[in-house]
């Protein structure tokens, strides 16, 4: 296997197992590409300054500072974190201090045998499929040592929590949280975004934090925030709730580089981005007085641009990855919000980057001001539309993955666990939108060698029974 075949950029970043893909040697050579075509894309900013962070994993400090010396030594003037940060703190990094771009050390949601590293351009999000591609090529590019570079220490949580202070109403949250009206459990899931609420909002009543001690295993799951790896929290959840019974209660858990969300209500159930989405579209617009595009990914829900003609708001869709939604960001003079199924939201008043903590205040702004748990204010833009609906996701392994995709392209099913396939996108995997009101999606991972099924159906029991016969039926295929 070449070096250029096993260094692949995927949805948001390389990853690899520790120690076999992902080495010292290998984060040296890409951090000096992502360097060489950081200058090439953002060198008219006129600045040599590239800014590298990292997560929690296991030796991410080492391959950090591996990757920044690798940088000094090629010229450029490196600010390396001195902790570790949530990727948005680093993304707004480089977008705060004028910089090429950033460096990230980590795999995000990933299972803890994997590291990897995002870059992050001088606009403060991901860079574009084209930018990658360049740094994969560089790779094997030999280059000369340069003179003129530095290695700095710089702390990214300062500006960083200052920033996130502005833009919500700091007193209205904290007044909530003071008084015993809301009770908050937050689970950054041993990851980055660690002690970020905290820096935000100080050490205020009502709100803590668990699971939030550095674990290089996770607690023995992945660092994701989905159902299943949640089933403990929920539990918690429900508990506090019981404990507190007129309080408004909920949890709020990140993955493990901080640029995702998810909450649980005070019932113990989960609340994906699919609920959060909606609610926080309403809360910009009707709280903050903010306008703009929406921008969603194909996986998101059909409630999301139902609620946006409410408010007579425009709607994109896109492939999966943020950095899809970062680029339509970034066409569009003025984006409300963006948003993915997996729990990445970001916003137009800040940088064109997902943002677990800067969602959680606004979960918490809304909640606090218009005195209502999630749930409720889920509920009512489901009357106001018109539209009630229940997603879910599973994830399974193929032995055979061009297999099935030859047989979805030439020979791809027109029924469905009883409902007609009446049409097929195919900007991202397929997505079978089904009758009745539901749709189907199936898509192979950009960062793990998983095949993804999404659904959304009217009820729960509609979504299981089109995710069992789907899950079937590539088992057959698969065979």
């Amino acid at each position: 296997m070449t070096l250029s075949q096993e260094i692949k950029f995927g949805t948001d970043g390389w990853r690899g197992i520790i120690a076999d893909q992902f080495t010292f040697a290998n984060v040296d050579r890409v951090a000096r590409a992502a360097a060489q075509v950081l200058e090439a894309t953002f060198g008219h900013l006129g600045t040599k300054k590239i800014m590298v962070g990292y997560d929690r994993r296991f030796l991410s400090d080492r391959f950090a500072r591996c990757a920044a010396e690798a940088m000094a030594e090629q010229g450029y003037e490196i600010y390396l974190a001195q902790s570790y940060c949530s990727t948005p703190a680093m993304s707004w990094a480089a977008f705060g201090q004028r910089a090429l771009g950033a460096v990230v050390i980590t795999a995000s949601h990933n299972p803890p045998e994997y590291n990897g590293c995002k870059i992050k351009g001088a606009f403060g999000g991901s860079v574009s499929k084209t930018i990658t591609a360049q740094v994969e090529k560089a790779i094997t590019e030999e280059r000369e040592k340069r003179s003129g570079g530095s290695l700095s220490a710089f702390d990214p949580w300062l500006d960083y929590a200052q920033v996130l202070q502005t833009k919500v109403d700091i007193e209205k949250i904290k007044g909530g949280l003071q008084a015993g009206k809301i009770k908050v459990l937050v689970n950054p899931m041993y990851g980055a975004a660690s002690g970020g609420l905290q820096k935000i909002l100080g050490d205020v009543p009502g709100l803590v934090e668990i699971n939030n001690r550095r674990d290089p295993l996770f607690g023995g799951a992945p660092p994701e925030p989905i159902a299943k790896y949640l089933t403990d929290f929920c539990q918690q959840v429900r508990e506090l709730q019981q404990e507190n019974p007129g309080a408004i209660v909920f949890g709020l858990a990140f993955d493990g580089d901080g640029d995702r969300i998810a909450a649980v209500d005070g019932q113990g159930n989960y609340l994906s981005s699919q609920v959060l989405i909606p609610v926080l579209i309403e809360h910009l617009h009707c709280h903050h007085g903010l306008l703009g595009q929406v921008v969603k990914t194909i996986s998101g829900s059909d409630l999301i641009p139902r609620v946006a003609k409410l408010y007579n708001l425009t709607v994109v869709e896109t492939a999966i990855g943020f950095k899809y939604i970062a680029e339509e960001m970034l066409k569009c003079s003025l984006t409300l919000l963006g948003g993915e199924e997996s729990g990445g939201i970001g916003y137009g008043n800040h940088i064109p980057e997902r943002d677990a903590l800067l969602s959680a205040l606004y979960v918490l702004e809304a909640v606090a001001t218009r005195e209502q748990d999630i749930p409720s204010l889920y509920r009512a833009l489901q009357e106001k539309t018109n539209f009630h609906s229940a997603y879910d996701r599973i994830d399974i392994t193929v032995k055979q993955p061009q297999t099935l995709i030859e047989t979805l392209t030439n020979n791809c099913p027109e029924r469905i666990a009883d409902r007609s396939v009446l049409s097929v996108q195919t900007i991202d995997g397929f997505k079978l939108r089904l009758e009745g009101d539901s749709w189907l999606l199936i898509r192979f991972s950009g960062t793990e060698p998983l095949l993804r099924l999404y659904s959304e159906a009217p009820t729960m029991t509609e979504v299981h029974t089109i995710l069992h016969w789907i899950k079937e039926w590539v088992e057959r295929v698969d065979h």
